[in-house]
């Protein structure tokens, strides 16, 4: 089981990691002036989208599932974390609909609005964190 934990765990970070600097990403993107620029923030998005933080997020569930259905693990906690998962799950495919957007030149969104929606994956980790360390229920 403590493998499993730990590639869990691993996956985890890798798939925040990219959560954390995709949004970063945009921001320099839609700040970006020239045409070299915006090549090269669409080609480290999309990059970074579909190599790191695409595997990162389904193994992370697949290594979560086995956990849960394997070894039975079970609570209000788990129940509460699986729902703030599924929120991250609709959080990493809104970031793959914005890529798409600036990758085909059709961004709406300021910069300064890129700034706000990176900071919703820390909300989301800092709860996913305390429900799984702490299980309050």
């Amino acid at each position: 089981m403590l493998w499993i934990k730990a590639l869990h765990v691993i996956f985890m970070v890798t798939w925040f990691a990219g959560l954390f600097y995709l949004p970063r990403l945009f921001v320099y993107h839609a700040m970006a002036e020239d045409a070299a620029s915006r090549e090269r923030f669409k080609l480290m998005e999309r990059k970074l989208y579909y190599g790191i933080m695409t595997p990162g997020a389904a193994l992370t569930i697949v290594f979560g599932l086995w956990l849960w259905l394997a070894y039975g693990i079970t609570g209000g906690w788990l129940h509460a974390k699986l729902a703030l998962v599924a929120v991250l799950i609709g959080y990493h495919l809104w970031c793959g609909k914005l890529l798409n957007d600036l990758r085909h030149d059709r961004n709406t969104k300021s910069h300064v609005w890129f700034r706000w929606f990176n900071e919703f994956p820390v909300v989301i980790l800092f709860a996913v964190v305390i429900l799984t360390v702490v299980k309050p229920f």
